[in-house]
């Protein structure tokens, strides 16, 4: 019988319980005419998953194997030919369920299904094997190792939305400014700006991240630890466009009153997340220069696409901070207090399938 991780119900409450994790079995697949089986070869965690091991996460549940990135071989398929050309096929998935097209959210009135640990959906990318209708599919990029196409999915599309779609500024020669560098999103957001011809300034609390993240192409970067920090970007900033046209953000808290001071009139903050505060204040002074702030969740079929298509063209590579192999509950407690520690620069991978045995 297949295997796969998830999370082990403890007493705590939440926000203070860190439930472990477990290793269960899943049944044999038996694949729908139009669904396929996928030998999952990689996988990778996201911020998410630490929230649901600490019960902060909409519908926590137990028994549903964690994560929801992941990329694999098609093994087998149901009886339809739509589903039997993705047969022996190298994939990566659409990490949810629930949202079309439509562009401003999620068509299926229950919103959209993620996989990986609650309710909303019985899959998860943390095992073995996985079946999904073959429209989740996607072929995968070929100049993408495992590690690093398992690092797309979810990050990958949270980026293209928050910056593509959203942030309006996607444009060559645009300033963005994109904060807490290190995390997923924020590193798929500077390829993309890079890739576009952007100039993409970045925050972190942390200088080496800075200087890798100038590596990757980014024109400078800040410590948004130190007082004034926004005074120091705009000296960073071009002389013929002394300003920022865009901030993509994952941090909430004092974005609008630090960045309105550096953005354009009429300038776009597209925000993802609020890591920092849950709530966020809008002063007067950001209304009177028209600026907006645009929230960005992850984004529909159509968009993933999209995004592996231009991951695809642009032959751009996520960063993976750090490995491991197997089912290893050892292992993977290691990730999660990477994350817990904010210690990583760029995704958190466990390979899978690699004929080594799993351990407890």
């Amino acid at each position: 019988m297949p295997s796969a991780i998830a999370i082990k119900q403890v007493p705590g409450k939440p926000g203070q319980v860190y439930y472990p994790l477990e290793k269960i079995t899943i049944p044999e697949p038996k694949p729908a005419d139009n669904q396929a089986v996928i030998s999952l070869t990689a996988a990778a965690l996201n911020h998410r998953d630490l929230f649901i091991r600490q019960h902060l996460y909409p519908g926590t549940t137990f028994g549903v194997p964690l994560l929801a990135d992941g990329v694999g071989i098609v093994s087998s398929t149901g009886s339809s030919a739509s589903a039997k050309k993705w047969l022996h096929k190298r994939v990566i998935l659409n990490p949810g369920t629930g949202w079309a097209t439509n562009p401003e959210g999620p068509e299926n009135p229950k919103g959209y299904a993620i996989m990986g640990g609650t309710k909303a959906n019985a899959n998860g990318t943390l095992a073995d094997v996985i079946t999904l209708n073959e429209g989740e599919l996607e072929e995968c990029p070929e100049h993408l190792s495992d590690e690093e196409a398992a690092a797309i999915p979810l990050t990958g599309l949270t980026a293209w939305r928050a910056f593509f779609v959203k942030s309006g500024n996607a444009v060559a020669g645009r300033n963005i400014l994109v904060t807490g560098i290190g995390g997923g999103v924020a590193l798929m957001v500077l390829l993309y700006g890079v890739a576009q011809g952007c100039n993409v300034y970045v925050t972190s609390g942390n200088k080496e991240k800075i200087d890798k993240a100038v590596g990757l192409g980014a024109k400078g970067g800040v410590i948004y630890k130190e007082k004034g920090w926004e005074k120091n970007l705009q000296g960073m900033l071009p002389k013929d466009r002394p300003f920022l046209d865009a901030i993509v953000d994952g941090a909430g808290g004092d974005v609008v009153q630090k960045g309105s001071r550096l953005l354009k009139t009429g300038g776009i903050i597209s925000i993802y997340g609020m890591t920092v505060s849950p709530k966020m204040d809008f002063l007067m002074s950001a209304v009177l220069r028209n600026i907006e702030v645009r929230g960005s969740t992850m984004g529909s079929r159509k968009e993933f696409a999209d995004m592996v298509q231009f991951v695809r063209e642009k032959k751009l590579k996520p960063v993976v901070s750090r490995s491991v192999d197997g089912l290893d509950i050892e292992k993977m407690d290691g990730l999660f207090e990477d994350m817990k520690n904010a210690s990583q620069f760029g995704k958190l991978v466990v390979t899978l399938n690699k004929g080594g045995k799993s351990k407890l």
